[in-house]
């Protein structure tokens, strides 16, 4: 299994479902609606219950959604996590509309949120890498980096970050892109 430790967090590379991790938190990949949809959104609904839906529900009755980078927090349901941080990633459009700031704010807020509500382990699909098409090369750069500034920002905040890639080719791209992080901390 593929994993960097910085400080006391480790930064962990698995293949799998999601829904599935026994962790405080997962963060799922929402669209700006939270109301449900394809991909990881539908399927943390779907696992999770109604109870998901319905603290959605009330997040956009009083704010109107979430905006891209944004994240929100509600209850797990039935996963096996405790909660759901749902974070919207931006759709790919070239690169020139600042897909990669809304990228990094993403993973960032979710981050921010675990923190803030003291859940110590996260784990992250790859946001914005299925529908929304973000190049999953430079997705899964973005991504490490991000979180491997954070715990060195806040080094005490989390045990463990776990990326968690649904196929064997995602997990190999997580995996090239963690070995270059990895050298460019050593470096």
């Amino acid at each position: 299994m593929p994993e960097i430790t910085i400080g006391a967090t480790v930064v962990r590379l698995v293949q799998g479902d999601i829904t599935g991790q026994r962790v405080d938190a997962i963060v799922n990949a929402a669209n700006s609606s939270l109301l449900g949809g394809g991909g990881v959104d539908g399927a943390s609904h779907r696992a999770g219950g109604p109870e998901i839906l319905a603290e959605c529900r009330q997040i956009v009755a009083r704010q109107g959604g979430c905006k891209t980078g944004h994240a929100v927090i509600t209850t797990a349901g039935a996963l096996a996590a405790q909660k759901v941080i749902h974070t919207v990633g931006p759709v790919w459009t070239g690169g020139t509309r600042g897909e990669n700031v809304g990228l990094e704010s993403a993973y960032e807020r979710s981050l921010g949120l675990a923190r803030e509500h003291g859940l110590r382990s996260v784990a992250f699909p790859s946001i914005s890498t299925g529908a929304y098409r973000f190049p999953i090369d430079q997705a899964a750069l973005i991504a490490l980096n991000t979180v491997v500034r954070f715990v060195r920002q806040h080094a005490d905040a989390l045990d463990e970050v776990r990326f968690v890639l649904f196929t064997e080719a995602d997990l190999a791209v997580y995996a090239r892109a963690l070995d270059e992080v990895r050298d460019t901390m050593l470096g």
